[in-house]
């Protein structure tokens, strides 16, 4: 039995109620193209997706957006740096704080219609005053298109990858999707997930039958897997991204590109272990020119302070997993972007 509670417009009532403006609109379509020619080879940058495990609060998320604005003024020639701003948060046991969309307010109960329209003032605000546009979660692909026009990076969740609504959504997507490897670790479903996004796909969404020409951006991120016993298993490692290259070359697939997730299974959530995994990463592509040509960038969950808590009290520290503090996650970026 579902109650209704509220009637939620349709995405293009929103935007009109919270258009971008031409000016903005400029800056995410240079944005855009900036992340899309990393991903195809166009250009040899490297991307970091960096930012809060959830943006849980607008004030600290644009603090510190706009200190990484002034951060990718230093290292824009070597890096292409795409704030995390993830308005949804998967939850293990389906209860907790789902993020922003659906709890804009984490003291409060849900209230989705506020949510959609804090997230679109957020990301509005946030290019504003950075020059940066976001990456989120497609945790929910109904919800898509409230946020569509915002984002120059799309996630797709291990929880997410193998289900058959995100891949054919994804295929419809026209920014760079990053498809991370299921919970179990398997790089045929990886690539399987990855060939499905990047194929044309007809279905149903939203009340339409649709249709879509593929997203040839499609592309993997490795996250870590997780076995029978909740263990964590790290996926960063020289000789499993090598398995996965040689998986792309077998596959046929468009535009080759690993992204290193390295918080979640590759560190065990140990914020700080996500230094040493980028320099590991950093290290092997000097080695290696496959290693090199494959593997683009990496994510990173990095706040203006480092840990996280259980409630709202310290201002501009996680509530879900535990983030990098600022100091470290600048220390991090010019190290990376000295050694492209």
């Amino acid at each position: 039995m579902f109650a209704k509670q509220i009637k939620i417009p349709e995405p293009e009532e929103i935007k009109q109620a919270l258009p971008l403006s031409e000016e903005l609109r400029a800056v995410k379509e240079a944005n855009d193209k900036a992340v899309s020619d990393v991903i195809s080879g166009a250009s040899d940058k490297l991307i970091i997706i960096v930012g809060p495990c959830s943006a849980h609060s607008e004030k600290p998320v644009l603090e510190y957006v706009e200190r990484l604005g002034r951060l990718n003024e230093k290292v824009k020639d070597k890096l292409v740096l795409v704030p995390r701003i993830y308005t949804n948060k998967p939850r293990t046991k389906g209860v907790g704080y789902k993020g922003m969309f659906s709890q804009p307010d984490p003291t409060k109960s849900e209230d989705i219609l506020k949510g959609i329209r804090a997230i679109r003032e957020l990301n509005i605000k946030a290019i504003g005053i950075s020059g940066l546009t976001a990456a989120d979660e497609m945790l929910y692909p109904a919800n898509y298109e409230y946020c569509d026009d915002l984002l120059s990076y799309v996630a797709v969740g291990a929880r997410s990858s193998e289900n058959q609504l995100h891949r054919l959504v994804s295929s419809g997507i026209d920014v760079p999707v990053g498809i991370k490897n299921p919970m179990s670790g398997s790089v045929m479903v990886l690539l399987n997930s990855i060939y499905a996004a990047q194929s044309g796909q007809v279905f149903k969404l939203n009340g339409w039958q649709v249709k879509t020409e593929g997203n040839p951006l499609a592309h993997a991120i490795l996250r870590g897997a997780v076995d029978g016993y909740g263990n964590d298993i790290p996926n960063f490692h020289y000789e499993t991204v090598m398995q996965v290259i040689e998986g792309y070359a077998k596959s046929g697939l468009k535009n080759p590109a690993i992204i290193i997730d390295a918080n979640h299974s590759n560190s065990g959530k140990k914020f700080k272990q996500q230094i040493r995994i980028v320099e590991e990463v950093m290290n092997n592509r000097l080695y290696d020119n496959d290693f090199k040509k494959n593997v683009k960038g990496f994510m990173l969950e990095s706040f203006l302070e480092e840990g996280n808590q259980s409630e709202d009290v310290v201002y501009g520290k996680s509530i879900t997993d535990p983030c990098l503090g600022w100091a470290d996650t600048e220390r991090l970026i010019s190290d990376v972007a000295e050694k492209v």
